[in-house]
């Protein structure tokens, strides 16, 4: 039974061999329908993901072997040269260096007021245009007046009556003093008529104060402006019935000439500034906007508060401008400059000559040789274009203003261009910016120019020899 079991059929087909004689034929194994389509159906899939790898490991090995270009930068392959760098340059001069203090500040009116009514009524005419600039005085809106002429004749009529009475009671008087003198009448009854003529005083006094009271209500129901400046939106139109208290009032007139600054300073900075107000000194302060770029005005310090903010360790500033142009608006915020002192005779250089490193505070003196030696220097005020410097530099020396980054002690340079510092009046300083980005743009067109008389110059594939070594291997 076991040996039926292992055998394995195997099926035969004729062949013909040259003797005529037919024989069975080994044929092979006969497996199942899905072994055969599976086996060959793992082989193609196969085949399609070798295919893309080869092709990836085909690109990534062009990509290794091609040469590629040089994406150093070109000041590199100038210092490695050992070729001079140009640079520009700007000698050190002496002027005056105002001393400032910038800080932010908020357009502040000296008065705004909310016109209101001090009487009810109908609101019966608006005289002002939103936006109208003003006087005071100025005519603006009219309440009408009808009830108050009315109660001020019921007092005018009041006052007449009381006025005859006491007018009689006073000749009655004179009567009883006469009789008094003659012994006619008691003394009792002269007395009791002294009376009545000071109660009849009395009530003249109270009609007359009644009258001043209509007459003032008739003057309330004509609105003035009560201050100089510029009328707002109105709050209420006209036909409505106004009221004392009514919240928003009719117009809201703000002063703009002058207008007012308030800044704050930093409780360090007090001192200075006290000293001279102390001596009686006016400060300048300018306005700037937004960028501090603009000037908008300029003004006088008025007061200092009197006392300094504990949370911000700031005390606040009053300044006034007479904002003749209007260009300083009510609650702008605007860049404040103080300026506190001005140093005489100081070396001033700009900027963009100050480096910082290692040694401290440094700047980039050029030789008579052409080589650049460090100098430490001790900085002073500035006021963002120029600085002071307190030491470490003389009156002629030429520092450098553009290229400093590519230099180092020792190092040999050549002059690509020579700016001009103006040492004025601070006013001035605006007029050195253009010739300091004059400066600043030659050297870096010599640098493209030397640059590319550079790699003109040298022998074709010294540039890039790495690159082309590596492509070749």
């Amino acid at each position: 039974m076991d040996d039926q079991r292992s055998e394995i059929p195997l099926p035969t087909r004729p062949v013909t061999v040259d003797d005529d004689v037919t024989r069975p034929e080994f044929k092979g194994p006969v497996f199942p329908r899905e072994e055969v389509v599976s086996r060959p159906t793992r082989g193609r899939r196969l085949r399609r993901f070798l295919w893309p790898l080869l092709v990836v490991m085909i690109v990534a090995a062009a990509v290794w072997y091609l040469p590629r270009p040089d994406i150093q930068p070109k000041e590199a392959g100038r210092a490695r040269s050992g070729g001079p760098v140009p640079v520009g340059v700007v000698p050190v001069q002496k002027g005056d260096m105002p001393v400032t203090l910038s800080q932010l500040g908020t357009v502040t009116p000296l008065a705004t007021v909310t016109v209101k009514t001090q009487i009810n009524g109908y609101l019966t005419e608006v005289a002002f245009k939103e936006g109208q600039m003003v006087k005071k005085g100025d005519f603006l809106a009219q309440i009408d007046p009808r009830p108050y002429q009315v109660a001020l004749e019921q007092a005018e009529a009041q006052l007449a009556k009381d006025q005859a009475l006491l007018k009689n009671a006073q000749l009655d008087l004179e009567r009883y003093n006469t009789l008094v003198a003659q012994n006619s009448i008691a003394r009792q009854t002269r007395d009791t008529q002294v009376s009545l003529v000071a109660q009849d005083q009395a009530t003249v006094k109270s009609d007359q104060a009644q009258i001043d009271v209509q007459k003032l209500n008739l003057a309330y129901c004509r609105i003035v402006s009560p201050v100089t400046g510029r009328v707002g939106l109105r709050q209420v139109d006209a036909g409505n019935y106004v009221q004392t208290s009514d919240p928003n009032g009719i117009v809201v007139v703000t002063q703009l000439q002058p207008i007012s600054v308030i800044f704050t300073l930093a409780e360090d900075s007090l001192p200075a500034v006290m000293k001279q107000v102390r001596a009686g000194a006016t400060l300048s302060v300018s306005a700037f906007d937004r960028t501090g770029t603009t000037e908008l005005g300029s003004g006088t310090l008025e007061t200092v508060d009197n006392q300094i903010d504990t949370t911000t360790g700031t005390v606040k500033l009053r300044a006034v401008f007479d904002n003749k142009a209007e260009v300083l608006f009510p609650n702008q915020f605007v860049n404040v400059r103080l300026l506190v002192d001005t140093m005489h005779d100081t070396y001033i250089v700009p900027v963009s000559a100050i480096q910082r490193g290692a040694p401290g505070t440094f700047v980039y003196l050029v030789s008579p040789d052409n080589t650049v030696t460090v100098a430490k220097v001790k900085l002073g005020p500035g006021d963002g274009q120029r600085i002071a410097i307190l030491s470490g530099l003389q009156l002629g020396e030429s520092v450098v203003v553009d290229g400093a980054d590519r230099l180092r002690d020792g190092a040999k340079v050549t002059l690509a261009a020579t700016g001009k510092l103006d040492g004025g009046a601070p006013g001035d300083q605006r007029k050195g910016q253009p010739q300091a980005a004059a400066g600043q743009g030659g050297p870096r067109r010599a640098d493209s120019e030397a640059a590319a008389s550079q790699r003109s110059a040298q022998p074709p594939g010294e540039g890039q020899g790495g690159e082309r070594r590596r492509g070749t291997q």
